[in-house]
């Protein structure tokens, strides 16, 4: 068992995140690369996704906003935003954006309405939950290893 009680929180708030569902095995694949020489990267590579995807959520919601939908269009942006959540190990996020795009492939705009609500608050709560644990972090200072969730 952890001795130091930050390092003990961090360990308990990341396999909660697991636990949940908001992480799959991409984000330890981050972890993995991070070493000494750049022991920030997974922090940096998440705030890069949150400042990038920004802008694709703002691109649907205008899309959204235009009667008759666009569907190759919305399915082309959402298409982009999955495919960022997806390399950061966003589960919940990456679940929602295909459902979102089955939802344009059968041209349900009701769908992709209701589906892209749900996409936002999963997406704010994964950034909520991400700030504390990365605050957490570096409060606690360099970690070892990564290592899978249990």
């Amino acid at each position: 068992m952890e001795r130091n009680p930050l390092r003990r929180q961090l360990q308990i708030m990341r396999k909660s995140l697991f636990d949940q569902g908001y992480l799959d095995e991409q984000f330890v694949q981050l972890e993995e690369l991070q070493d000494d020489s750049n022991p920030n990267f997974v922090e940096e590579v998440v705030t890069l996704y949150y400042r990038d995807s920004a802008r694709l959520i703002l691109n649907i919601e205008q899309a959204l906003e235009r009667k008759p939908y666009n569907f190759h269009k919305l399915d082309a942006y959402m298409h982009q935003f999955k495919g960022s959540s997806s390399s950061i190990g966003a589960k919940k996020v990456k679940a929602e954006s295909t459902l979102f795009r089955e939802y344009c492939k059968s041209g349900n705009g009701e769908g992709c309405m209701r589906c892209f609500q749900q996409l936002k608050k999963e997406y704010a709560t994964l950034r909520k939950k991400l700030e504390a644990y990365f605050q957490v972090a570096r409060q606690a200072g360099p970690m070892e290893t990564a290592c899978r969730p249990k």
